[in-house]
């Protein structure tokens, strides 16, 4: 999962200190995967299509489908491995422990409290947020600068310990949906996003009545069923753009839109830019150096 050899996110040579934050976007092989300790903790997510997944990280074990934007956190000096039932990709963000330090002095929190927990097979909707954020920085070099991927990097960290304080996993929503039912309805959405959904598919995977499933779920994840779904659609859209060889409409059809510029449309609107666009900002970066080993 990580390699020793990871890149940070921005240039550090003449940095004073050793950044808080590196991110790495990497394929993963199927089969067996393991990872070394590190001095980083780690938050693995993962990107694209569902997969089947085994994951052991410090003893806790889960199997299951792992969908677009679930994630692990592997604490510094902790291995990990997982059994891939087939090649995916992954966002690797890691964390210093300093920052986490200092995240956990400024909440106040207690000894024990300040302590980086493992979780496995993990959605929470900020940190997806902030994943994706980091993400996009990253594939377009860095332009906004070193204060901004810091801010990043503190507020990953103190979101993680922050779920940890209140005694939720970050895997629980507080209010809404009950964790598990919120985690086959998420599941279900990632695994057919290709087809037509509705809202009554949905109520009954919760098992609740449609009345009572909508203002459930917006409580447990903060936005309306539909929004989430268009925005999943446009995350697995934007992923199949960049890796090239698929047409719009073909690309449409694999994400659900009913036609290329439904696609262009629900792209602009939440990207901020269409397919083109993206695809030429992609093809305009230099070519990247290959990824460490994961």
């Amino acid at each position: 999962m990580i390699a020793s050899q990871a890149s940070p996110l921005l240039p550090s040579a003449a940095a004073e200190r050793a950044p808080l934050l590196k991110v790495l976007a990497l394929p993963v092989a199927s089969g067996l995967v393991e990872s070394p300790p590190e001095r980083y903790h780690a938050i693995d997510l993962h990107v694209g299509n569902p997969v089947q997944v085994s994951c052991r990280i410090d003893g806790r074990e889960r199997h299951g489908l792992q969908t677009h934007g679930v994630f692990c956190v592997m604490p510094a000096g902790v291995t990990g491995r997982w059994l891939m039932a087939r090649p995916a990709q992954a966002l690797l963000l890691l964390l210093s422990p300093e920052v986490v330090q200092d995240a956990a002095d400024a909440m106040g929190l207690s000894p024990r409290g300040q302590e980086l927990l493992p979780a496995i097979h993990v959605r929470d909707p900020q940190i997806e947020r902030l994943a994706s954020i980091l993400q996009a920085e990253h594939d377009d070099g860095c332009p906004s600068g070193r204060l901004f991927t810091d801010s990043l990097a503190t507020a990953l960290a103190a979101r993680l310990l922050g779920l940890q304080a209140r005694g939720a996993p970050p895997s629980t929503a507080s209010h809404g949906l009950p964790a598990r039912r919120l985690r086959n309805v998420l599941d279900h959405i990632e695994a057919h996003l290709d087809e037509e959904l509705t809202l009554g598919e949905l109520a009954t995977v919760a098992g609740f009545s449609v009345s009572h499933f909508k203002p459930l779920f917006k409580q447990a994840v903060g936005l309306p069923v539909h929004r989430y779904v268009v925005e999943r659609r446009v995350a697995r859209a934007r992923v199949l753009v960049l890796a090239g060889g698929r047409t719009m409409a073909e690309i449409a059809a694999e994400t659900g839109f009913t036609h290329a510029s439904h696609l262009a449309r629900c792209m602009r609107r939440v990207l901020g830019l269409g397919p083109s666009q993206l695809a030429a900002s992609a093809s305009a970066k230099p070519t990247a150096a290959a990824p460490p080993r994961r």
